[in-house]
């Protein structure tokens, strides 16, 4: 029986890239997954490619009672909720600071920082309630790195890895499981819009050069068993050597 077997799951930002592939990984896991994202056409049509233990749900993380509608509906139908990935979020806007449009910069913090938070906030209580659970906040190396035209991104990955140590101070022995999980550079929308501006390095990377959806989802399914529990409370790199190896990856 594997260790995901009747675990359910919330993925956000999973009509695509990381998130779409995440979940079909975790469902081949055995876990039921609940698919949200703002697309609910794309997250539907996600959610039945991957079949019966998987539904979607259209939410905004930045719309705080509607993410707890959604955690609230999904207790409700399926009696508890283990797991929340913490996924959704958005480049947008890569522009120098001086240029940079402040709505679409707040818009990005909205979505990659408090977005997060919203979700997070959201599923604690119950998690804490019920004795255990795990958040993977999927973060970036653009949290500890600043890159020219990400302004925005840099600094919301960069709250979202504080966030990340914060629940794990907080919820320190009360069965919380909280990592923060760096992808890399993977082969999803975002890195077209990245290619596209040809702004900093990260946007001169070939495409060959990516990260295939599949390495990141798999962490992402390890993250959520037992044989993570010594990682509880850190945040890494799927460049890291060591987590490579724990994933089989070369």
């Amino acid at each position: 029986m594997s260790s995901l077997d009747r675990k359910v799951i919330i993925v956000t930002g999973a009509s695509r890239g990381i998130g779409a592939a995440a979940s079909a990984a975790l469902a081949k896991a055995g876990a039921t997954v609940v698919l949200t994202a703002r697309d609910a056409k794309l997250t539907e049509e996600v959610a039945r490619s991957i079949g019966g233990s998987a539904s979607a749900r259209a939410c905004d993380v930045s719309d705080y009672a509607a993410f707890e509608a959604l955690v609230a509906e999904t207790k409700a139908r399926f009696g508890r909720l283990d797991a929340l990935i913490n996924n959704a979020g958005v480049i947008e806007p890569i522009a120098s600071i001086a240029e940079s449009d402040p709505a679409a910069w707040a818009r990005n913090v909205d979505i990659n920082l408090t977005g997060a938070y919203h979700a997070i906030r959201a599923v604690l209580p119950g998690m804490l309630a019920a004795g255990g659970g795990t958040i993977v906040n999927v973060s970036s190396g653009a949290a500890i790195r600043p890159l020219e035209g990400w302004s925005a991104y840099c600094s919301a990955k960069a709250g979202l890895h504080m966030l990340t140590r914060a629940i794990a101070l907080e919820t320190a022995g009360k069965g919380i499981r909280v990592f923060g999980f760096q992808p890399g550079t993977t082969d999803t929308d975002m890195q077209v819009l990245i290619r596209a501006s040809g702004v900093n390095p990260i946007s001169q990377i070939p495409r060959g050069n990516l990260t295939p959806v599949a390495h990141p989802a798999a962490a992402i399914v390890y993250l959520c068993t037992s044989a993570a529990d010594d990682l509880n409370g850190q945040e890494f790199s799927l460049r890291d050597d060591s987590f490579r190896s724990r994933l089989g990856l070369a």
